[in-house]
């Protein structure tokens, strides 16, 4: 027992040392004046849009993209994703175009084209670098996904690395194609 209230008073003892050391900081409450409206104000006038309605009851406008500063990590995350739309509209597409032909018609008709070697390079080049920047982003997120180049630092880095080893990739592709 008398270990017992040995530790019931030493933990009293301690809960109220913590109480009093304890400090309050001073809260900052910002106040936002609230108008009530009746149902007939709020609902929607004939023809009106939402953000006509949001102006006539004087409702504030949220954040939109256009007041954030573009930064290397947000370009990189929309291209990454226009990339990736990219391709697959590609690939649907010449899906879609070998359903009614094979290859070496294909092939043959675009030599009958007789386009100059920069436009077949250039084409080349047009599929090949988002090609090769959705590989290496792609490859970028998998090390994200790891729990590695976390850092601000690492994350900028990695995306130079991105850009640069796209670069790179394609350009190596294109002198080595045919």
């Amino acid at each position: 027992m008398a270990l017992y209230l040995r530790r019931y008073f030493s933990v009293h003892r301690l809960c109220t040392a913590r109480q009093s050391m304890s400090f309050q900081m001073p809260t900052m409450h910002r106040m936002i004046t609230m108008q009530v409206k009746n149902a007939q104000e709020v609902e929607y006038k004939l023809g009106e849009t939402h953000d006509e309605k949001n102006g006539r009851l004087s409702r504030p406008m949220s954040p939109h993209l256009t007041i954030y500063k573009p930064q290397l990590t947000t370009i990189l995350s929309i291209t990454h994703r226009g990339t990736g739309v990219a391709l697959s509209g590609v690939t649907a597409g010449l899906g879609a175009l070998f359903l009614f032909t094979d290859l070496p018609t294909f092939v043959q008709f675009v030599h009958g084209l007789e386009l100059p070697s920069a436009a077949i390079m250039s084409a080349k080049g047009l599929v090949a670098f988002p090609f090769f920047y959705h590989l290496c982003n792609g490859i970028r997120h998998l090390i994200w996904d790891a729990g590695k180049c976390l850092t601000i630092k690492q994350v900028y880095s990695t995306g130079y690395g991105v850009i640069f080893g796209s670069l790179i990739l394609t350009v190596l592709s294109l002198a080595f194609s045919s």
